[in-house]
């Protein structure tokens, strides 16, 4: 693994106040193991693993890491959210091995490339899931590969690749765990690749410890809460809360490996689940499923809405029905989760609606962009919590300023000086006759209209001004939104005429990612393909 801008003195000094520590996730482990060993740390249906269970399996996995591979070698998984993806993570944590998350909704051509990028010495799939053969897809990507890791094969036939178990079977000679350095690289993420090729995020067991203590500080977060992670645990915001949190904090993680939301309501009664974060949809459903289960959730303190458009309607009616708790926007990305904290006191009722919250522990500056509307500026953003660097240096030359800022590439304005508001990307501002729209922006001002469910409005080229936006239309039920209705809403709330879409598509369903966030450089492939 390579480093970034942050590695060296300067940022350890910047940050070693208590967000930085001396001891790592493998220190909590073995903490947790000694002091509460009866602790229940994570559900997984009828699983139900403690933690010296988890101690007990995550050590003797450790072993035969070791066994197989130096440590500083990276081990990949690509799992549901299965309690077993937790004792992989830390066994390579103890172990000394940088562990690299797959998102299990990637196929062929986008795993071959994160293996070989990575350099990845040993990858854990499923036999089957969802439908898919993994096993089957680990065939064909490896024997194409000119050096293939080692392919694990879980909860199921492992045909010639390693099954699980038998990585317990034979313990070899323990070996001398290695000393552990809190600033290295522990974790690499690779990014979607909306554009050119994915980036490998590098994170260290102290940039995770800075991110759970900022959760811990404002999210009302105590030992003995419970998460519910519907998330996937291979993408940043589900595996703080499955595999960081219930060590550092104190917490139960409750997996759910399909999202189901009459389900996630029952498991949030039964497990007296406290906590929940994740995209629009989840929020949209659990509430729908709520009200149809005639509950309000009577434990749940939190739920944390972001990594897609939020509607501001939406989290008034949900903190409205839910009303013991807050419900509240952020803003982050995996470069530097949890950027804002969102509006996490009562008092900031109005704030956590119509804005995406003000800052925990990173600084955000808005810097002038040339595609940003007046009044905008890009977000960039520096904290303890940020990336290392990426996984090649070159990746990190456009992305950071001279004083070690992210440039996030999205566009935002503050409101009162201190919440932030994303009005968009900087890639995601349409032109027309040279006045600048924010997509984002007329999204979340559409998102009231009652014939939509979704919307995702993009750029199209048009001869005439440049280019229009094109609204993508998921709807509500049997009427169809138009254009003249979608400008009359925009005209009732006193937005320019300008910034209404000039067309209007209706598809059964957006496309998106497993963390929810709409796909737009596949509703512009789709769109432009039609119109070709």
């Amino acid at each position: 693994m390579v480093g970034g801008p942050l590695d060296g003195q300067h940022a350890a000094d910047a940050y070693r106040r208590g967000l930085w520590v001396d001891t790592t996730l493998a220190d909590s482990l073995r903490e947790a193991a000694r002091s509460t060993p009866q602790r229940t740390v994570l559900v997984d249906g009828d699983v139900r693993l403690d933690c010296a269970g988890l101690n007990t399996q995550a050590a003797a996995l450790a072993q035969t890491l070791l066994a197989r591979m130096p440590a500083g070698s990276v081990v990949s998984f690509m799992l549901p959210n299965w309690h077993e993806a937790a004792v992989i993570y830390l066994a390579a944590t103890l172990a000394g091995m940088v562990v690299n998350p797959i998102l299990p909704s990637l196929r062929d051509h986008e795993l071959r490339f994160i293996l070989e990028d990575v350099e990845t010495a040993m990858v854990f799939v499923p036999h089957r899931f969802g439908g898919h053969d993994y096993a089957a897809m680990l065939e064909r990507v490896t024997v194409a590969m000119s050096s293939a890791p080692e392919v694990v094969v879980l909860r199921g036939e492992a045909g010639s690749h390693t099954p699980y178990p038998a990585l317990f079977g034979h313990q070899p000679d323990v070996a001398k765990a290695p000393a552990l350095d809190p600033d290295a690289v522990r974790m690499v993420l690779y990014t979607s690749g909306t554009t050119g090729r994915p980036k490998g995020v590098l994170h260290s067991h102290n940039s995770m410890h800075a991110l759970i203590c900022q959760i811990r500080d404002h999210w009302t977060v105590d030992p003995g809460d419970t998460f519910l992670v519907p998330s996937p645990i291979a993408h940043i915001g589900g595996s703080i809360y499955a595999f960081e949190c219930p060590l550092l904090l104190g917490t139960t993680a409750v997996l759910m490996d399909r999202w189901d939301p009459a389900a996630a309501v029952a498991l949030m009664i039964s497990e007296r689940c406290t906590h929940m974060a994740g995209a629009t949809p989840f929020l949209q459903q659990l509430l729908s499923a709520a009200e149809c289960a005639g509950t309000r959730l009577p434990d749940l303190k939190v739920f944390i809405c972001g990594g897609a458009s939020v509607s501001p309607s939406l989290i008034r009616r949900a903190a409205g029905y839910f009303d013991q708790a807050v419900i509240t926007r952020v803003y982050g990305c995996t470069e530097v989760p949890v950027t804002t904290i969102g509006a996490p006191r009562r008092d900031e009722a109005d704030c956590a609606a119509g804005t995406d919250g003000r800052p925990g522990i990173a600084e955000i500056k808005l810097v002038t962009h040339e595609a940003a509307p007046i009044g905008d500026g890009e977000i960039c953003v520096r904290g303890p919590q940020m990336l290392l660097g990426y996984r090649h240096p070159e990746d990190d030359v456009d992305s950071f300023d001279a004083a070690g800022f992210f440039r996030t590439g999205d566009l935002g304005r503050w409101v009162d000086d201190r919440y932030l508001v994303v009005t968009g990307r900087a890639k995601d501002v349409i032109i027309r006759n040279g006045e600048n729209i924010s997509a984002k922006e007329v999204e979340d001002l559409l998102a009231d209209h009652p014939g939509i469910a979704e919307i995702a409005v993009v750029g199209q080229p048009d001869e005439r001004t440049g280019e229009r936006a094109c609204a993508v239309i998921v709807p509500a039920g049997a009427a169809r939104p138009d254009v003249a209705s979608l400008l009359a809403l925009l005209e009732s709330k006193g937005v320019a005429k300008f910034k209404a879409p000039a067309q209007v598509v209706i598809w059964d369903a957006l496309p998106k990612n497993d963390a929810g966030k709409i796909l737009k450089h596949q509703i512009r492939a789709a769109l432009t393909k039609v119109d070709g």
